[in-house]
């Protein structure tokens, strides 16, 4: 059975934006499992699968629904185990866990102040009513507000990925030699950022550069699927 990923759209039901989505995406491309993507806007969330999910992605896999990037990262590695591994051992799926926390709170505040007016301007109306009145009430300031501090965060962003480009000096992924989960967190990100914004944070010589763009090119170059904004 085909397994379906739900994955957040705008009004271009073909352009996938979500970083969670993508760790999803490249998770399932590593391990090689082909999937159906069914796009779904903010507002019709809520109805997917009987209401079984707050937010995006969500994954069905037969009978199993499996919700969070994350957790569906660790499904995916216990149910195909003959597979690519995506952890390469408890100690990979510690580490990434720290990843993860170190991407959402170095990196996710920085993309969302430098791309926000861009993915309100990519919604339907619908979308765009539902995305500021949320949005404004999380962070406690009008989108245009938080856009205007989006340009001092991309004078700073690269600094932000220093950690990542001091590793690169030894290795070419955050897993080693070839990639893990753990890449496709930071990934999705940077993937965010290029496909809502297309801003430029980094300069084509960075290492960090470098390693985004073998990352587009893994697993018949999924990343590029969707262009940059």
């Amino acid at each position: 059975m085909t397994l379906l990923l739900y994955a957040l759209c705008g009004a271009d039901r073909s352009r996938q934006f979500s970083p969670h989505v993508w760790k999803t995406v490249m998770a399932l491309a590593h391990k090689g499992l082909d999937h159906e993507t069914v796009p779904v806007a903010f507002t019709e969330i809520p109805a997917i699968e009987s209401g079984a999910t707050a937010t995006v992605p969500l994954l069905r896999d037969g009978e199993r629904l499996v919700r969070d990037s994350f957790d569906i990262a660790v499904y995916l590695e216990e149910a195909y185990p003959d597979r690519p591994t995506l952890f390469g051992g408890e100690g990979g799926r510690a580490m990434a866990r720290f990843i993860e926390t170190w991407s959402q709170s170095a990196l996710h505040m920085a993309v969302t102040r430098i791309a926000i007016l861009h993915i309100h301007a990519m919604l339907d109306p619908v979308d765009r009513e539902y995305f500021r009145r949320s949005r404004e009430a999380r962070l406690g300031a009008s989108l245009e507000d938080i856009a205007a501090a989006g340009a001092a965060e991309v004078e700073g962003f690269a600094k932000r990925l220093q950690p990542l480009r001091n590793m690169l000096k030894h290795q070419p992924f955050i897993g080693g030699e070839g990639p893990l989960f753990a890449d496709y967190i930071v990934f999705g990100a940077l993937q965010w950022l290029r496909t809502t914004a297309g801003t430029k944070v980094l300069d084509e010589d960075d290492p960090v550069a470098g390693w985004f763009e073998r990352c587009l090119d893994l697993h018949d170059a999924t990343g590029r699927r969707v262009t940059a904004a």
